[in-house]
């Protein structure tokens, strides 16, 4: 039984979450810690790439993302008359 726990393949990288986040640019990192949903530094990262230094742009799109997944979701899961239902 002792072959099974040992193995010359290498593992899988694992990712660093907490350095992905490091290694956003400062507004994004600032719109993260923010947001109202939990965003990966991985997602946000490709909204932002699509706008190539328009921050302002890129910010919008992610509250529009952000505003579009909580359209959808608050009402599902808490129902109509959840306040939140009207954002």
């Amino acid at each position: 039984m002792r072959r099974n726990l040992q193995t010359t393949l290498r593992g899988k990288p694992r990712p660093d979450p907490m350095r992905d986040f490091d290694a956003l640019p400062p507004p994004l990192r600032q719109w993260l810690a923010t947001a109202r949903l939990p965003w990966s530094p991985r997602s946000a990262r490709r909204i932002w790439a699509k706008y190539q230094g328009d921050a302002a742009a890129a910010l919008a799109s992610l509250e529009r993302a952000e505003r579009a997944t909580l359209a959808r979701d608050v009402p599902k899961i808490w129902g109509k008359a959840h306040p939140s239902v009207q954002i």
